[in-house]
């Protein structure tokens, strides 16, 4: 995993009627939400370890912290993780989002490399308790 430092993932999307503030119901405005930009985020970097963990591990997403600094009314948005650091099971992004415009976002995101099928084993059994 070492080695993924400085590998870059990115995923697009464009303004739509079903990630704007209005329609997720984090504001009352036809703009970008700050929820779907921070999914978009995740993605990017889910899409920057591709290739690099085991058939039988995912990742999850722990923290995350973001910046939404621009509006966007119209158009493409891009987001890009890029893996800044390893720790064990733990990677770090640094992660940006840009429209057709520009930057209109900055964030720092961790996530956690996990056996899939023990996952969904723990996360069952926390319903049933």
């Amino acid at each position: 995993m070492d080695n993924s430092i400085g590998k870059v993932g990115s995923a697009a999307t464009k303004l739509n009627d079903t990630n704007t503030a209005r329609a997720v119901g984090s504001g009352s405005l036809d703009v970008f939400s700050t929820p779907m930009m921070i999914a978009l985020m995740e993605q990017a970097a889910c899409n920057a370890l591709v290739g690099v963990i085991d058939a039988d591990a995912t990742t999850v997403g722990v923290s995350i912290s973001v910046e939404h600094k621009a509006p966007t009314v119209c158009g493409k948005i891009t987001a890009t993780a890029k893996v800044i650091a390893v720790d064990g099971r733990r990677i770090d992004f640094e992660l940006s989002a840009c429209d057709e415009s520009g930057e209109i976002g900055t964030g720092i995101h961790s996530r956690f490399i996990v056996n899939i099928e023990k996952f969904i084993a723990k996360a069952n059994e926390r319903v049933t308790k």
